[in-house]
């Protein structure tokens, strides 16, 4: 039997790189995507060096939608099936809510929303036949607990997570049944690069370690067809479940 194969979105660095190196380790082949392509040509040797495989890497910004389109079309060329689409790329932007630009705003819905919708849109069929051949088949997207439970400042952010966590649980409504199912991992802050600029307001070793979120993104790969998780909050320790 031929191995899964898998396609990651901002694959290069953080929580992306992590689920790369931990699917590569469990024999999966893989897609990698990011804006550029040096740290994605490195990363990929690496994990061949290790893990054997095959790395196929894709350059793509997530704002277009021609690069989105090439890259759902770059996997198929390669593999012809798609047994877990880990939908990781984001862009992150804060600010009060009375003075953010709309043209922020519609930059992070483009990033974190829009580009999911039209990758996922696109695999579809390969997700269904997928499914019809080896039983389920995952979409599997980085959300954020900024969009489930509202935080000062992430007005934008967090509105722009809660529609990637509904689409997810939207897409399980209408393929589930069939075998393709969806989750949204939701974590509060991560101690990523993304994070770096938070410091001086949430330690970094109070945040939630990257592997974590890593592990539980490969552990929803290992799921049968018989269960749909269609949300999972992920919170730092202490008194306030509800926060980033």
């Amino acid at each position: 039997m031929t191995a899964p194969a898998a396609l990651v979105t901002g694959a290069s660095r953080g929580i992306g790189a992590l689920i790369a190196d931990r699917l590569a380790a469990a024999g999966w082949d893989l897609t990698t995507s990011a804006r550029s392509a040096g740290p994605l040509d490195e990363q990929a040797a690496r994990l061949v060096g290790s893990h054997g495989g095959r790395v196929r890497t894709v350059p793509a910004d997530m704002g277009s939608e021609d690069d989105v389109v090439a890259l759902a079309d770059a996997h198929l060329e390669t593999y012809d099936r798609i047994d877990a689409l880990v939908l990781n790329a984001g862009m992150g932007s804060i600010g009060p809510f009375a003075d953010f630009p709309a043209r922020r705003f519609d930059k992070l819905y483009a990033i974190n929303v829009r580009s999911a919708f039209v990758l996922t849109q696109r695999l579809l069929p390969a997700l269904r036949r997928t499914a019809g051949d080896r039983g389920t088949a995952k979409v599997i997207a980085v959300s954020s607990l900024t969009g489930v439970a509202g935080e000062p400042l992430n007005s934008a952010y967090g509105a722009s997570k809660a529609a990637l966590t509904s689409l997810c649980e939207t897409l399980n409504t209408e393929e589930s049944s069939g075998g393709v199912t969806a989750t949204a991992v939701c974590p509060g802050y991560v101690a990523t690069d993304m994070t770096a600029g938070l410091a001086d307001q949430v330690s970094p070793e109070a945040m939630i370690d990257a592997a974590d979120v890593a592990e539980l993104v490969v552990a929803l790969t290992r799921l049968s067809r018989s269960v749909v998780v269609p949300h999972v909050p992920m919170t730092r320790p202490g008194p306030h479940l509800w926060r980033a």
